[in-house]
């Protein structure tokens, strides 16, 4: 069930409720109201729904036939009374519900499931703890539209307090979540949950979905990486690994590993590393070298690897290595450098 789903069920049980309620205690002090003037007061069952209702409404009408007895008067303030406390309960129970902010998630979870709807090519982020929050910041900072899937309430709070976040609450290892997601859609998932069994889970569920998808999950333990590549994950990430690995790196590569943060983590514009798809290569350039496309020459950039038709990665490529529109190319320079070396593979002219 959607998120939204969810909270206009809320939404119609506390408003059904009430409305029951609401209707029930009137109907019974309309009844006890007229029972009570036709026995205590002798009037006409007319008369006696007619001071009900004005008692009741509190619009202040004389009263009919005679002047009340006192039991008559008694009875009138403890129908007056019983009336504002049952319109005090009604009207709390929705006040309630507006102030606590259910209302408002409504509102506000009605107009994410519309944006969700309309994501193309997006990313989905399985799990929003601290693996999943750094990627939601890194794709954020990169123009790229991605939906959070959490079934935390309280991560969940903390999510909408950013009024950018896509996401739906749910558990992701069921398909109809996947699917409101719009898993057949997008581009890739990223499986960040510290239990190694719901990735596996997630990583096949979204596999037989969208075979074409890239699913990058999270690892905790070595034996789980076999079994998510399995599953159908592209990559597996172990952080503990990479962690250590850094570590013991800053002991004697200390230089290597800052330059290499400082290219691919720093937020800079002086230098970047990035991908630069074949795809839309000029025909002209097909069956070229990389030395014919004078990248340095024309853009300043600098091809530093090369991905020879989704299979072979060649760092360092010789200039005189062929180009076709399935190889991938690894620019270093600045963004300015690396937007000219793409106009430059897809310009018409020579």
């Amino acid at each position: 069930m959607s998120t939204t789903s969810q909270h206009f069920n809320k939404f119609q049980e506390v408003s059904s409720r009430t409305l029951q309620v609401g209707i029930g205690l009137l109907v019974s002090i309309l009844t006890l109201g007229t029972a009570g003037y036709y026995y205590i007061e002798n009037l006409s069952l007319l008369d006696s729904v007619y001071m009900t209702v004005i008692t009741v409404s509190t619009v202040g009408f004389k009263e009919v036939g005679h002047d009340f007895s006192p039991h008559g008067k008694i009875f009138t303030i403890g129908l007056i009374i019983m009336s504002l406390g049952s319109l005090a309960y009604v009207g709390s129970n929705m006040a309630r519900f507006i102030f606590d902010g259910e209302l408002a998630n409504y509102i506000k979870t009605y107009r994410v499931d519309k944006k969700i709807e309309k994501l193309v090519n997006h990313v989905i982020i399985v799990g929003y703890g601290r693996n999943g929050e750094q990627a939601a910041m890194e794709l954020e900072e990169n123009g790229v539209e991605f939906v959070i899937l959490d079934k935390r309430d309280n991560v969940i709070s903390r999510i909408r307090e950013n009024p950018n976040l896509l996401y739906i609450k749910g558990d992701a290892t069921h398909e109809e979540v996947l699917e409101q997601a719009g898993v057949n859609r997008a581009r890739a998932l990223i499986a960040t949950t510290p239990n190694d069994a719901d990735n596996v889970f997630v990583v096949l569920t979204a596999r037989s979905m969208n075979p074409g998808l890239t699913v990058i999950s999270r690892a905790s333990e070595l034996e789980s990486q076999m079994k998510l590549k399995r599953a159908g994950a592209t990559n597996v990430i172990m952080p503990e690994r990479i962690g250590g690995q850094r570590m013991a790196k800053l002991v004697h590569q200390p230089d290597v590993v800052e330059f290499i943060e400082y290219i691919l983590l720093q937020k800079t514009k002086d230098v970047s590393l990035e991908e630069v798809s074949c795809k839309n290569l000029a025909q002209h350039f097909v069956g070229k070298s990389i030395g014919d496309l004078k990248v340095r020459e024309r853009t300043g950039a600098n091809i530093v690897g090369i991905k020879i038709s989704g299979a072979r990665y060649v760092f360092n490529p010789d200039p005189q290595m062929i180009l076709s529109r399935n190889d991938q190319l690894f620019v270093l320079g600045n963004r300015e450098q690396i937007q000219k070396l793409r106009d430059v593979m897809e310009s018409k002219e020579g």
